[in-house]
């Protein structure tokens, strides 16, 4: 007994051994941050922007890109159809993103091809890397952005920028003193607009467009359940709901009119 346990201990050693041998050895903050002139202290203030950066990915992908209006688009589907869970989150999910994928492909590109790939081979800077993978999913917000949306935006930055002056900051003898004229806000071009001017005002622009698809695609069923329901009241069919008729109906109306190619096919040419 106690040599099988002996042998037992042996062989489990001389595995772990193996494996720690085996294991790939962990990369040196050297190589994830070259150093450069950069101090110790600043590689890790880049290191925890760059974790940041990745935690916040699926944010990022749903301010800058249409997957707000696809996915508002497809629950405005479902609810107008009537089915609770059918498709599910995760197929409306999927469906949603890579139909964002198939149209923002070029605007990924430009921006791997033009910041990312020269900042992988020490080109350009992390400034000039910014930039330039920051002006594709600018100028793609900028074609899609209401003016009015932009406008809010630009004027509230301009108020948080030029704050009016309140009493108590102006001190005993502001009545003796001569008013001073606010500061007009400076006339700002779309290229010299900031990106927290743009990415609010192009998510308010996409959820009212996606409102606006949502209510045109539950009109159809709207008017199958007021059919239905007053068929069944002048039937006498009190106890019976309308939209256990309806649903069957409704369901029908959308697979004969090929309802999934004209939705999709409608949200993606939406950004032609």
């Amino acid at each position: 007994m106690k040599r099988a346990l002996l042998v037992l201990v042996i062989l489990l050693l001389g595995t772990a051994q193996l494996a720690a041998q085996q294991l790939p050895t962990i990369p040196a903050l050297d190589s994830l941050l070259p150093a450069g002139e950069t101090s110790a202290a600043g590689r890790i203030v880049q290191l925890v922007l760059l974790i940041t950066v990745l935690s916040v990915a699926p944010g990022i992908l749903i301010m800058v890109t249409c997957f707000t209006r696809f996915v508002i688009a497809l629950s405005f589907l479902r609810a107008g159809i009537g089915l609770q869970t059918t498709p599910a989150n995760l197929i409306l999910i999927s469906l949603a993103l890579f139909m964002t994928l198939y149209v923002m492909a070029p605007t990924f590109d430009r921006a791997w091809q033009g910041g990312v790939v020269p900042l992988m081979e020490n080109k350009i800077t992390e400034a000039e890397a910014y930039d330039r993978i920051t002006a594709p999913f600018r100028t793609f917000m900028l074609a899609n952005v209401r003016d009015k949306d932009l406008k809010l935006f630009n004027d509230l930055a301009h108020e948080h920028l030029w704050p009016k002056q309140s009493k108590a900051d102006s001190g005993a003898d502001a009545s003796a003193q001569a008013p001073v004229p606010e500061a007009p806000p400076p006339v700002v071009s779309e290229a010299d607009l900031e990106l927290r001017v743009i990415i609010p005002a192009f998510m308010i622009s996409e959820l009212r467009r996606g409102f606006e698809i949502g209510f045109l695609m539950v009109l159809p069923f709207l008017v199958i359940d007021m059919i239905v329901a007053t068929l069944t009241m002048s039937m006498g069919m009190m106890m019976l709901p309308p939209t256990v008729i309806s649903l069957p109906f409704k369901i029908l109306f959308f697979v004969l009119v090929d309802g999934w190619n004209l939705l999709v096919g409608g949200l993606i040419r939406s950004f032609a």
